[in-house]
């Protein structure tokens, strides 16, 4: 008998424990225990003590300037990092595979053309390789199906329009010409996406912000200048590429802001603009260069091999996919502007990396040009802090 009421009593007194920890807020799941009735005066004591003296809760913290993420925790502790810091880390991965995949197309590219030079089979190849990959991806629900009404189409059709011309005007340009010089007239994309930043999104900076556009674009021309390979065809077509990537750059930021469809992030939203652009530009693949491809692909096999064609032009298509939808991630990061300044940025990267694939040694011109658009890029960062 004593050992049994001994046992009530503890029990009674966890009970109170437990409502006096927890304070008012906890009396309604308090656990139900036994509670014989002689004790019955000891626990409303104890819930009336619990009310009388009510705990201080823990503050919320909300200030997102000191938010952390868990890198890794155990029983002992765990490693953390301040959210801003995270996202820095993030950004800065994106943009460096954005930077490495972009560098590794146009190197596959350059070769492929050279063997194959059929640009406009060429680009329909490059986005004919990423439908079945990403197919691949929503089939196996590794990534979710998109789903869009006729509404959402309509919406992206100019933006696959817009992708389409983009990426045949580019790989036109860079086989009608030099590598640097392609990338030289590129490099004025961010006074294209400036200006339809402002007609599209409305978006106006300070004029200082505008200015440090110069430095970058008169570094990456500066950079190419002793390497120039000026031809008509390439001008245009890599204008043409200018006016349509900024248009889908822009477009495309509309878009993430408001998802023309259900689970349209920015990765589902590259891969429906694949689809889009690569049924576009079937017909003006065949009508251009539809009558010669048999011929053309049985003189450059006997040069270089049928398994090697097919490979690089798979891997071709595979390097363009990735780079654009880990740009597409990056885009959904940082504003349009932004965007292009880092693919101009990118540029730089490409030069040098094709003048040590293909052997062209840089001249002192052409590293100057390159330090003189990297301190572009650092001054624009200034002047968007400054006169935001």
């Amino acid at each position: 008998m004593l050992r049994t009421t001994t046992l009530s009593l503890l029990l009674a007194g966890s009970a109170s424990a437990y409502t006096l920890a927890r304070g008012p807020s906890a009396l309604s799941v308090r656990p139900a225990l036994a509670k014989p009735a002689q004790f019955a005066p000891l626990v409303r004591m104890a819930e009336a003590a619990a009310e009388a003296t009510p705990v201080e809760e823990a503050p919320c913290i909300e200030d997102e300037a000191i938010e952390e993420c868990v890198l890794a925790s155990w029983d002992a502790g765990k490693i953390t990092l301040p959210m801003p810091v995270v996202e820095k880390l993030q950004l800065f991965t994106f943009i460096f595979g954005w930077f490495f995949l972009n560098v590794m197309y146009n190197i596959s590219n350059k070769r492929v053309l050279n063997a194959f030079a059929m640009p406009w089979m060429m680009s329909l190849s490059s986005l004919g390789v990423g439908v079945p990959f990403v197919m691949l991806l929503w089939a196996t629900g590794v990534r979710k199906t998109p789903e869009i009404d006729a509404k959402g189409w309509k919406t992206l059709a100019p933006i696959g329009v817009a992708h389409a011309l983009g990426h045949a005007g580019s790989v036109i340009a860079l086989g009608a010409g030099a590598v640097s010089f392609a990338q030289t007239v590129k490099a004025a994309e961010p006074v294209f996406t400036c200006i339809m930043s402002y007609l599209v999104l409305g978006t106006v900076f300070k004029w200082q912000v505008y200015a440090s556009l110069f430095p970058i674009i008169a570094g990456v021309s500066i950079a190419s200048l002793k390497e120039l390979s000026f031809t008509y065809k390439s001008l245009f077509c890599a204008l043409l590429s200018n006016v349509a990537f900024a248009s889908r750059a822009v477009l495309s930021k509309l878009t993430m802001q408001e998802p023309a469809g259900k689970n349209m992030d920015a990765a589902n939203l590259y891969g429906i603009l694949t689809m889009l652009a690569f049924v576009l530009t079937i017909p003006f693949a065949f009508y251009f260069e539809g009558a010669t491809l048999a011929s053309t692909w049985a003189a450059s096999a006997a040069v270089v091999g049928t398994p090697w064609l097919i490979k690089n032009i798979i891997i071709n298509g595979m390097y363009y996919y990735l780079y654009n939808e880990v740009a597409f991630i990056t885009l959904n990061k940082v504003a349009p502007i932004t965007h292009s300044i880092a693919n101009t940025v990118k540029r730089i990267a490409i030069i040098v990396a094709t003048c040590l694939v293909f052997r062209n040694p840089m001249s002192r011109i052409g590293v100057i040009g390159s330090s003189i658009a990297i301190a572009g890029t650092f001054l624009y960062s200034y002047a968007k802090q400054k006169w935001p």
